[in-house]
């Protein structure tokens, strides 16, 4: 027997409605399980630190726990990877960061696209860079160690891809260039022991041991001071117009249901909004920089476009 027309046009309409309805009631629910957060970097990274303070405050607000998931490798692109295959369930996902807009374009096979692969969720903090070195180094100022550096062979040590634009900064300031040599990845243990002299670290991941006087700050990459090292100058001051930072933030995979990109967007923005919460980032070096998934969106593209140019320009490679 054939439906009326009326009655047909109802039931397709209702059908068709359904997986919207569908999506918004998960939402009411989400999570019911555990989420995983997934970091491409080892523990005690910035990234790492900044997740697990994330995920607790997240684990507080949604009443159920954010496991921090380090999967490190190939400078947090195996980690991205397999958060662009998950499930678009809203029980996986990325801790985004700073790297991921360079490495969009410094590698040029990657299998997914950052940018339309990865949902934006949440912006949590921007952190500055800091100029390190190691207290055996005879000297207290960006000049002195300038100074030193023309004297003297050292080793200069790295983290990640944020420090290759502060080398040419330096750089441009010296008659040659330093004497230099392969690192590990993670440099800070070189710094601490003394086999590399300066390292350019996002502030999070060696402030602890610049409070402890086991390292030296010299210049902050900031525009500003930084109210969690007051006494320590800003790189502008010696390069004019000099800026650089890292950041962090949430992503998940494409096709995440608005309604869960909503909720954990608000439930990490009160978060960012607890002082006890600023007090710990703010200790940390970092700012809190909340935004809308659409601005954190924005964000991510202008951050790809600014870093694709210097990497374009300096014709930086993958090392």
């Amino acid at each position: 027997m054939e439906l009326p027309r009326r009655k047909f046009l109802h039931l397709a309409t209702g059908t068709a409605a359904l997986p919207a309805w569908l999506d918004a009631a998960l939402a009411l629910d989400y999570p019911t399980r555990p989420v995983h957060l997934i970091v491409g970097f080892p523990a005690g990274f910035t990234p790492d630190i900044i997740a697990r303070l994330t995920a607790q405050a997240l684990s507080e607000r949604l009443g159920k726990q954010i496991i921090v998931d380090n999967r490190a490798g190939a400078a947090s692109n195996i980690g991205t990877e397999l958060v662009v295959r998950a499930p678009p369930d809203g029980y996986t996902l990325l801790g985004a960061t700073g790297a991921n807009a360079i490495n969009a374009t410094l590698y040029e096979n990657l299998t997914f696209n950052f940018i339309s692969d990865i949902a934006p969720v949440a912006s949590i903090v921007r952190a500055a860079l800091v100029m390190t070195v190691n207290l055996s180094v005879p000297a207290e100022t960006v000049p002195q160690f300038i100074a030193y550096a023309k004297q003297d062979q050292y080793g200069f040590g790295r983290d990640r891809q944020y420090a290759s634009r502060c080398r040419r900064a330096v750089q441009r300031d010296r008659r040659r260039r330093f004497g230099s040599r392969p690192l590990s990845r993670q440099s800070r243990p070189d710094l601490l022991a003394g086999q590399v002299q300066l390292v350019f670290a996002p502030i999070p991941t060696v402030i602890g041991y610049i409070k402890a006087g086991k390292l030296r700050a010299l210049a902050v990459t900031s525009t500003t001071r930084v109210p969690a090292l007051p006494d320590t100058p800003i790189m502008t001051e010696y390069v004019p117009g000099y800026e650089a930072s890292t950041w962090f933030g949430i992503g998940a995979p494409k096709g995440v249901p608005a309604e869960i990109v909503v909720k954990l967007n608000k439930e990490a923005n009160a978060g960012l909004a607890d002082p006890k919460m600023i007090e710990h980032l703010t200790d940390l070096g970092s700012d809190p920089m909340p935004m809308t998934p659409d601005e954190f969106g924005k964000f991510i593209a202008d951050e790809t476009a600014k870093w694709a140019k210097v990497i374009r320009t300096s014709n930086i490679k993958p090392e």
